[in-house]
Parts: C-alpha cells; structure tokens; sequence
C-alpha cells in the first residue's frame, strides 16, 4: 500500500494560503471512501484537496507527492490560458472578434481559404476553428515554427459550427498574447494571477519560438488549483480582491459551443461529464459544476450549487470513472 501524508489544520501565517476548515465526520468518512474507491477501481490518485465555503476540509497527497511539489497539469494549462486571454481582452489588447491570420500575417503563405481567414479569437477558445481533426503530434514532434505549421492546415469547416478538440489550438491563443504583450503568458500573469493569488512563477514548457504551449506543459501545486478554482467559484475574487476580471469567469465557465457527436445517445453515453458543452478552455459538467480538465485524471472542479471546490492530480486510466466517484460519493456529503 503506498504511502500517504495528509494534512489538516489551521490556516497558516501565509495570508495567500486556503484557510484549513473541520470537515464533518461524514464528509470525513466519504472523502477516505472516495480515496478507496479510486484505488478499488485501479485509479491511481496522486493528491487531492476537497474545499467548501472557501475553507480546506480535506487533504491528502500519496507519497512520493507532496503539498511543495508541482504537478504536471496537461490540458489544465488550457484554462489557464483562457485566463491570460481574458486579462488581454480586458486590456484592450485583443478581442473575441480578433481574426487569427492578422496576427501573423508574416506567416501564411499561398492563398488564404475563406475558413482561414474567418477563424476568430473566439473560435480557437471555442475548439471550433474548422479543422476536422487537430494536427498537435504533427506540428509539436518535428516542426520548428508552429504558428506557421498550424495556418498550413485546412480548415475544412465553417469556424464556430463544428467542435474539435484541438490542442495546438490553445497554442496559437498563447501566441497571440505573446505577439501583443511581448511576454510570454507564463510572464504575462505573474503580476496578474499568480502573485496576488500568492503562487510561486510555475514553470511552463516552451515551444522552438520560445512561446509557452498554452495548451499543456504547465506544472502546478496541487493548493495552486484550489486556489484558482476557489476564485472561479467568487466570480474572480480572492480574499475580496477582484484578481480575474468577473464577466470573463462567467463567460469562460459558461457553455459556448455543442460538443456532442452527431451520434449522440445520452441513454448510452459512457462519458456524460464529456457532452455536456464546452465553454473557453474549461467543460461543463453534470450537476451544474465546470471544471478545468487534464489528461490522466488532472482536474478543478469547481461546484457552485455546493460553494465547493476540489483539485486533484492522479495518474488513471478512465477519467469518467474518476469524477463519476466524486459525484456519487463526495458530492452527496456537500
């Protein structure tokens, strides 16, 4: 059995830590149950942190993990940012209407194709810049520019009408914010997120250029998510101070596009928490939470009917299965 560290407590001397609250015996109890289900179901959980009415009630990291280690995020680096272009648009630096190729119009070549040159700012936070499928591993393995690799592509739909998960997507969004603020987005929001949320610069991987990718290679603390989701959950507040502008939260936590596939059967869908819309960079979720979502099992899930949040970092096979356990057993004790 592998080890574990948990922590409880007081808040500490830190005015930018989560204060630490007292669950109840049966949040408690089902937090311990939820951890075992997990494990029972072959689900690896690395740490996780369960928070309500903006306290800590529960925490727990599995050796080798611990509260002072980053985690890597994967596509949680999605909302984030979602995040920086949302302090740009608030900036007046760029908007939603914004096209991409003018941006980069030293990158395009050839003849631009109408659905080229129609996506927007929106569409690529929307995963519906019109390509048919997303071209990531074929630009991110071998090619040295992947701002001009990515406007090489087709674009065989009419941008905003049709959903494609799209992770060199959310690069170009974290190239655009570096081409209007000469920062890269890692640099970009130290003075606008992590500092006044009192979180340590991150380390976040670069492309050839020198652009963060945007759409994964951030690495976290697991109370870094907790944070950002506890100030999700305020409308962009942290400790009273408006940090996230509060219009751009609810935007980017709000479904923006359909998501389900042509085929759709919601009697026979083994993946509800995936169909039930896609917002800017988050998803929506059963039980009117949202959530900033990563590859083997990274999630924020922020829940406002329960003013509650919960970050947890793992290492699992079938992230259905993860969060279903979370509604079915931390959910009811909230």
């Amino acid at each position: 059995m592998m080890a574990v560290m948990m922590l409880c407590g007081c808040k500490t001397k830190d005015d930018n830590s989560l204060p630490r609250g007292k669950a109840t015996e049966e949040q408690e109890a089902a937090f311990e149950k939820w951890l075992q289900a997990e494990a029972d179901a072959g689900q690896t959980i690395h740490s996780a942190m369960l928070l309500q009415h903006g306290k800590v009630l529960s925490e727990r990291w599995m050796e080798p993990n611990a509260p002072d280690s980053a985690h890597v995020m994967h596509s949680v680096s999605k909302t984030f940012t979602s995040i920086a272009v949302g302090f740009a648009i608030n900036e007046g630096l760029i908007s939603l209407d914004d096209h991409l190729v003018d941006f980069f119009p030293d990158r395009v070549s050839g003849n631009l194709s109408a659905n080229l040159r129609a996506i927007t700012v929106r569409d690529l936070l929307t995963m519906s810049c019109g390509h048919e499928r997303e071209h990531t591993d074929e630009i991110r393995n071998d090619k040295e520019d992947w701002v001009a690799e990515f406007l090489k592509f087709p674009v065989e739909h009419k941008p905003g009408t049709f959903f494609c998960y799209n992770t060199i997507g959310t690069y170009m969004l974290s190239a655009i914010v570096t081409k209007v603020t000469g920062e890269k987005i890692v640099d970009y929001l130290e003075p606008r997120l992590w500092a006044p949320l009192g979180i340590e610069k991150p380390y976040w991987k670069e492309c050839p250029k020198g652009i963060n990718y945007g759409g994964w290679g951030l690495y976290l603390k697991t109370e870094d998510m907790a944070k950002t989701g506890q100030t999700m959950l305020d409308g962009g507040k942290w400790h009273g101070r408006q940090v996230i502008p509060a219009d751009w939260v609810a935007e980017m936590s709000k479904a923006q596009i359909d998501n389900r596939p042509e085929d759709f059967d919601p009697e026979n869908d083994p993946n509800p928490d995936w169909h039930q819309g896609y917002c800017y960079q988050m998803w929506r979720c059963r039980h009117n939470a949202f959530r900033a979502d990563g590859a083997y099992g990274q999630y924020i899930i922020v829940m406002p009917d329960q003013d509650a949040v919960m970050a947890i970092t793992a290492e699992v096979a079938n992230m259905q299965t993860e969060i279903g356990l979370v509604w079915d057993i931390i959910l009811p004790v909230l």
